[in-house]
């Protein structure tokens, strides 16, 4: 196999050569946020609270995500075709507009959130109490926003060059100077929260400069703005790919603020420590599925691209098997041992007998996330927005969102019902996401491969 050539070899060995430094590239990721929980978690005395503060806050950091997502993950389906196809000057052109439209953001959503900062939280489900912890984390945390979007959005173009194993390097890296940082910024130093946001933004920053670092010097594609030119057309093109992923990441912020607000509603403030931990258990079981999948969307595009219809087709088989059993042993880990995840993230007792019960809720139907990821994922790798944004939409919008308002009022326990909202939607979504792909798309490219 030629080097960075998806088009021939073992199509499972690949997706799998390029899942594999991309998970741990995303556990890295996750770590930046991952590792704060842990260390706020267990503050002596005033760690509920804090956590609690760091939950407040996920809505905002979501959207940041989001728009991560929509304008760098948005171009490399079409930077993985325009390789596929042998045009490099169009390649290369989708990297610069990528990092233009993530520049140019990322200074906009800051200046906003500043702004708007104490509204804002209030808005998302802050108290009194709480308010105070998350604005303290927020002011540090959103200097590094341009660090954060530029770094994760151009690090998608380092896999989609072939080269997973250096965009490991970049989180990996990025997240073991967090670790360091954390316990010696909240611990010896006794800056709480504030010492969680200021190892965040510093191993922002040596993530974003070994980015720039590679596309100034070994990217097969290098990052040149000298005879830039803005175009409309190329933007539109990013974003309309991109929007899929911003509408998934998105959709998670809406849901974050009505699940906040309604269990402020029914219970308190330790009910949102408690979806917090939750969050982040779902956050790191969904790491395998989620690197898989996206490891397989640059094999599926490159090779989409080349017409080689009979390998998309195993890609997909691929991707879809892997996360059926994946999921399925993720979600028995959990049930079998809640008490132990609780206890990552919080050493509060009442915390964990309490959320054990929720944890088990919340992860019933777990497996059909892995057809959720399988359909979103292939619809995203051949340039089909609109079938992805409807799904993402149709799962959290169309039916998380009404659930989560409507079950409290139907259930003896109001708190149950708005965890049983993500099962349900689990089990409609991704069945629905899953059965459009097969019809849709599969089927379509086992009557191309016959031609």
């Amino acid at each position: 196999m030629k080097k960075n050539d998806f088009g021939t070899g073992n199509i499972s060995l690949i997706i799998f050569r390029q899942a594999v430094p991309l998970i741990i590239a995303q556990l890295a990721q996750l770590l930046y946020s991952i590792v704060d929980r842990v260390f706020i978690g267990h503050i002596p005395d005033t760690g509920k609270n804090q956590l609690t503060g760091l939950g407040i806050c996920f809505p905002l950091i979501s959207l940041i995500l989001a728009f991560t997502l929509l304008f760098g993950l948005g171009g490399t389906p079409l930077f993985s075709i325009a390789r596929g196809e042998g045009d490099e000057k169009k390649a290369k052109d989708i990297l610069r507009h990528s990092f233009v439209l993530l520049l140019c953001s990322s200074v906009i959503i800051t200046a906003i959130s500043y702004l708007t900062m104490k509204p804002l939280l209030y808005l998302l489900g802050a108290s009194d109490v709480t308010y105070v912890y998350a604005r303290e984390y927020l002011l540090i945390y959103l200097i590094g926003t341009p660090v954060l979007m530029i770094g994760s959005g151009m690090n998608f173009y380092i896999s989609a060059q072939g080269r997973p194993a250096t965009a490991m390097i970049t989180t990996l890296s990025g997240a073991a100077i967090n670790t360091v940082f954390d316990p010696l910024l909240i611990y010896k130093m006794d800056l709480g929260i504030k010492g969680a946001a200021i190892a965040t933004v510093i191993s922002q920053l040596f993530s974003f400069l070994w980015v720039m670092r590679f596309f100034v010097s070994d990217s097969e594609i290098r990052l040149d703005l000298k005879s830039f030119r803005f175009s409309i057309k190329t933007a539109l093109k990013i974003t309309s790919v991109g929007i899929t992923n911003f509408v998934m990441e998105a959709t998670n912020c809406v849901i974050q603020f009505v699940c906040n607000k309604s269990l402020v509603y029914y219970g308190g403030d330790d009910y949102v420590t408690i979806m917090t931990v939750i969050n982040s258990i779902r956050s790191i079981m969904g790491l395998v599925v989620s690197g898989i999948t996206s490891g397989g969307q640059a094999v599926l595009g490159f090779n989409y691209g080349a017409r080689k219809y009979d390998r998309v087709i195993k890609g997909i088989r691929v991707n879809t098997i892997s996360g059926i059993i994946y999921t399925a042993i993720a979600w028995t880990l959990v049930w079998v041992f809640p008490g132990f995840f609780m206890r990552l993230f919080t050493s509060d007792r009442d915390i964990i007998l309490l959320g054990i019960k929720y944890l088990k809720i919340y992860f019933l139907g777990y497996i059909f996330m892995s057809l959720q990821f399988s359909g979103q994922s292939t619809f995203m790798a051949l340039a089909k927005a609109k079938y992805a944004i409807f799904f993402s939409i149709l799962r959290k919008i169309i039916i998380v969102v009404p659930l989560t308002l409507i079950l409290p009022l139907l259930m003896k326990d109001s708190i149950s019902g708005i965890f049983w909202a993500e099962p349900v939607s689990n089990i409609l979504g991704g069945s629905a996401s899953f059965i459009t792909m097969y019809f849709t798309v599969y089927l379509k490219l086992k009557r191309d491969a016959r031609k």
